[in-house]
């Protein structure tokens, strides 16, 4: 059963959405698209090609749009081993219009998908093994929301509760790093639709929509703080 799971791994496509604005880190995205910010001196984006090929995975199709000829000039060098697709899908493309964008490309086969600014140690075969048990059209990642503040209770002027911050205090959040069936292109109206309105609640309320709950390390790079707390947890090898 083992073997037959990492065939099946090694033969999906990995979709990587890389085409927002990242106005929140324009810091740097004045210039560059988000996918493209280094992580030590790599960009983030491939930093996820080299986590999706430690599984054997081999063929990525990254889903550009803002400043989609910045992605399209990097990868136009050949990484060794590995096919390397960068589909432009519309400047003002929402998330969701995006994945309707590469119908074509993706054909009748389940697919991975993942944002272009996330890094988490997911065990994608346990993933797989998951979404194929329970039958799912799409299954996503459940993370926790890294800490961010302590928590307090207050009762008139006086703390009542004091906690240090704590990942487990908080609740789970979509982390990304999806597998989704062809069955979600009847939930993708056009070029507007966001991925995570419609079609997952619409998903989620047909009982199709996994969630892999993953106790290990994720983190994702929306602010210049996440990118510096990411910088670390990879200096650390722990991403």
């Amino acid at each position: 059963m083992k073997k037959f799971l990492q065939k099946k791994v090694k033969k999906m496509k990995v979709v990587i959405l890389a085409g927002g604005k990242g106005s929140r880190l324009s810091e740097y995205t004045q210039n560059i698209p988000k996918p493209m910010v280094k992580i030590l001196g790599v960009p983030i984006i491939e930093r996820i090609i080299k986590f999706y090929e430690k599984y054997g995975l081999k063929d990525f199709i990254i889903a550009s749009g803002y400043k989609s000829k910045v992605i399209e000039k990097y990868f136009k060098r050949k990484i060794k081993d590995l096919n390397i697709k960068v589909v432009f899908t519309g400047k003002d493309s929402m998330t969701g219009g995006r994945i309707k964008k590469l119908r074509h490309i993706l054909n009748k086969d389940k697919f991975y998908l993942t944002y272009g600014d996330g890094l988490s140690d997911v065990n994608l075969n346990k993933l797989l093994k998951f979404h194929q048990k329970n039958k799912n059209f799409v299954t996503l990642t459940a993370v926790r929301p890294p800490a961010r503040f302590g928590g307090i209770k207050i009762s008139g002027s006086k703390v009542k509760y004091f906690k240090e911050k704590s990942r487990l205090d908080e609740g789970w959040i979509n982390g990304g790093f999806f597998i989704m069936e062809p069955a979600i292109f009847n939930f993708l109206k056009n070029e507007k639709t966001i991925l995570e309105r419609y079609p997952l609640e619409k998903i989620s309320q047909l009982k199709k929509l996994g969630a892999f709950k993953h106790f290990g390390n994720w983190q994702c790079m929306d602010t210049l703080r996440d990118k510096i707390v990411l910088e670390d947890l990879v200096k650390k090898n722990i991403l």
